[in-house]
């Protein structure tokens, strides 16, 4: 498998194989770069930055707490799309709790002040 290593500006490119279940990477520069690469070989984990409704319109945007397994972000944005916010929030706070079974929640990347329309 080849990649690029995203864990810092230089972007090196990694060559990742498994031979008798061992990983190995090549490619990197540095350790974080072996790391990266065999995570993202086991068991890849992502961001999930999305929006979700105020009632009475208009968004907010939200994003996991953590990265959450790659498999389980479809059922994150579905999660998400679900979500009818009706009252305030901070940035940070949380406004799903536990998304999609990830053990991370959805939280408010800005605050909204909600006012009834």
């Amino acid at each position: 498998m080849d990649t690029t290593c995203i864990m810092c500006p230089m972007g090196c490119a990694l060559t990742i194989t498994e031979e008798n279940g061992v990983v190995t990477v090549t490619g990197n520069t540095c350790p974080r770069g072996a790391k990266y690469g065999v995570s993202e070989y086991t068991d890849p984990k992502r961001m999930v930055t999305t929006l979700v409704k105020v009632r009475g319109g208009g968004v907010l945007s939200v994003k996991t707490s953590a990265p959450i397994r790659k498999t389980l972000v479809p059922a994150a944005l579905k999660a998400a799309a679900g979500v009818l916010l009706d009252h305030s929030v901070h940035a940070g706070d949380v406004v799903l709790a536990d998304v999609a079974g990830s053990g991370e929640d959805l939280i408010a990347t800005a605050d909204l002040v909600y006012t009834e329309k």
